[in-house]
């Protein structure tokens, strides 16, 4: 099982084997040159902290080189994968710069996630555009962690960093929209357990190997393989590390107590100034780079994608860099964007054939700004997406895309949309009679989570789209479906459920899960949301319930871009537990995460004229 994660925690960063690629894709040009290395060279940052850096060279190249600087936790030297990612780009005339960031394996410094990244970021590049061999130009590129070090470093705005890719860089959200994604670990006030609990315990211990004394260039080479692996970590349960309680005694009984960070990120209050050290985006983040952002609609981070284009096209310091935000979004899960094939199956759904040109784009992205090639990167369009269901790449010059309009889908039932067995409709018609619906959310048997975007998880709770009838008979799950389409619907954007709820609790969650109903029954999951009740008023703030009053919430589920195709019918499943993605609320109002007893909560869903309950889809009209 580690070996499992280990793989998903490596493909996190790195796209693919040049081998594979050229298997994938037709048109990868040839390596123009052969590639010399040079390991571990200690790039010196502003308080003297050292960097361990290899540095890819294309021999014979005429002339300065324009440079790509990758930057990780994982271990720039743990995988072939990275080689050939590095012969990818210096095959084709680039000095490329795998870094260890600060803390992290051969690298100097303290571990804590996202510390020193900004920083860290502009020091490298400082350093590696003054070098003799440099032409002063510097992009930047790498997934999930290595595409968040990018959004950090571009706020620092060093002129030598001339483009970007981040691709699912989703993790970086401060306030900005209010989101506070802090790290990834968190959606709607509730702690994304399962990912978080993976990912702290594979890649987020502090524990490594170090030299202890200053060496030699020549000593210090030496003795590095003994100082790139992290010490044997005990073997965890996860199925059952994921029900213990309380959620911040769990690295204790996963056997590495105070070696992560993990309680710190996922229980800190967000308006605590503890998270200023990490300068994640806030609305006054301003960059002034282009920037390609890429990411897939079965990733958690595709709303916070979405978000960043926006800003970074709204906000960036000059019109150039206003004007150069591009983004592509594909239909696969975390960071696996480029993996896809012929037969593109995510979770149990096909999604036909979604192979793109993405490593010819990345070349195109990179000559234009790194070498001045000025052909290819305006003969791409702004936004480039798949369309699931109808199975086609799409395009646009606009976000959101040209004849969006938002299409109101409201809830309704006689009382009974419990379960799939109920009667729960969804339709454009605004509820006559006062009715709701209502259910025991019992924490000790909460609904269980079957695929969705989740990541680094494992075997143990898979990421994609399943069939979630198998969830949809519990009573404690309503289900609203409009009846069969008659025309197919595009869905493309942000997807909100307002919700008019109320409970016996003084706080509980929400949850809320949009659905793809094949003619045939199957039921595919396409996105899914949380809210905390306690954080409707913004999760900078805790607001407590009280007992029956009706309260309105906005549930966010993320973002897609799906069809409906005809014959198929639009479902939303609302609840209030998805476990073990999300940590289980114990409806008691205390801090949760230090709790290991609970009450069950009667929840109730209200939909009327009064209360008009209702789903939010961004319907592309004309497109």
């Amino acid at each position: 099982m580690f070996k499992y994660r280990l793989m998903v925690v490596i493909l996190i960063w790195v796209f693919m084997s040049f081998e594979l690629i050229q298997a994938q894709f037709q048109g990868i040009p040839e390596p123009k040159h052969k590639i010399k290395t040079e390991k571990s060279i200690m790039i010196p940052m502003r308080d003297s902290t050292k960097l361990s850096t290899d540095i890819y060279f294309p021999v014979g190249f005429d002339g300065k080189l324009p440079t790509i600087l990758i930057r990780t936790p994982y271990g720039k030297t743990e995988s072939n994968l990275m080689i050939n990612v590095a012969g990818l780009f210096a095959g084709q005339g680039y000095a490329v710069a795998f870094q260890d960031k600060r803390g992290r394996y051969e690298s100097e410094g303290h571990y804590i996630p996202s510390f020193g990244d900004a920083d860290d970021g502009y020091d490298s590049i400082d350093w590696l555009s003054k070098q003799d061999w440099s032409n002063g130009k510097v992009g930047m590129i790498g997934c999930s962690y290595a595409g968040d070090v990018q959004l950090l470093t571009a706020q620092r705005r060093h002129p030598a960093l001339k483009a970007i890719i981040p691709q699912a860089a989703g993790s970086v959200i401060g306030s900005l929209g209010g989101d506070y994604k802090y790290f990834g670990v968190r959606l709607g006030g509730a702690i994304e357990l399962a990912q978080g609990l993976a990912w702290f315990y594979d890649s987020g211990t502090k524990v490594f190997y170090k030299p202890t004394v200053d060496l030699s260039r020549k000593e210090f080479l030496s003795v590095s393989k003994y100082f790139r692996t992290n010490p044997k970590l005990p073997k965890a349960d996860f199925n059952k590390l994921w029900w213990h309680l309380p959620v911040n005694d769990i690295m204790n009984q996963a056997g590495i107590p105070n070696l992560t960070d993990f309680n710190k990120i996922t229980m800190t209050p967000v308006t605590d100034p503890w998270w200023n050290q990490f300068h994640y985006m806030t609305e006054d983040y301003k960059s002034d780079v282009p920037a390609l952002h890429v990411n897939s609609w079965y990733d958690f981070g595709s709303r916070e994608t979405i978000i960043t284009y926006e800003h970074m096209r709204d906000k960036s310091v000059s019109k150039m860099a206003r004007e150069n935000q591009f983004m592509i979004m594909s239909p696969s899960t975390h960071c696996m964007s480029e993996s896809v094939s012929k037969k593109t199956v995510i979770g149990e759904r096909d999604l036909g054939d979604a192979r793109y040109g993405y490593i010819n784009i990345y070349l195109n992205w990179f000559k234009y700004w790194l070498k001045g090639d000025k052909k290819g990167v305006y003969d791409m369009p702004k936004i480039q997406y798949y369309l699931m269901g109808k199975n086609v790449w799409k395009s646009a010059d606009k976000w959101p895309i040209p004849g969006t309009k938002l299409i109101k889908f409201y809830l309704n039932s006689k009382g009974n949309a419990n379960s799939l067995n109920g009667n729960g409709l969804l339709s454009h018609t605004l509820p006559i009679t006062e009715t709701s619906d209502s259910y025991i959310y019992n924490p000790a048997d909460p609904v269980p989570t079957k695929g969705g975007p989740v990541c680094c998880t494992g075997k143990n709770s898979p990421p994609g789209s399943f069939d979630q009838r198998e969830i949809e008979i519990r009573n404690d799950v309503l289900v609203y479906t409009t009846k069969p389409l008659k025309k197919g619907i595009e869905v493309t954007g942000k997807l909100n459920a307002v919700l008019y709820v109320s409970s016996s609790a003084k706080d509980t969650d929400f949850t809320a899960k949009l659905i793809d109903v094949y003619p045939d029954g199957r039921a595919y999951n396409i996105e899914e949301g949380i809210l905390r009740a306690r954080y409707r008023e913004g999760q900078d703030k805790e607001v407590w319930m009280k007992k029956g009053k009706v309260y309105k919430i906005h549930v966010d589920m993320d973002a897609t871009s799906n069809y409906f195709a005809p014959g198929h019918r639009i479902r939303i499943e609302v609840s209030s537990s998805n476990f073990p993605r999300f940590d289980r609320n114990l409806n008691t109002g205390g801090n949760n995460y230090d709790e290991v007893k609970w009450v069950k909560a009667k929840n109730t869903i209200h939909h009327s004229r009064i209360y008009p309950s209702h789903l939010l889809l961004p319907i592309v009209k004309n497109n």
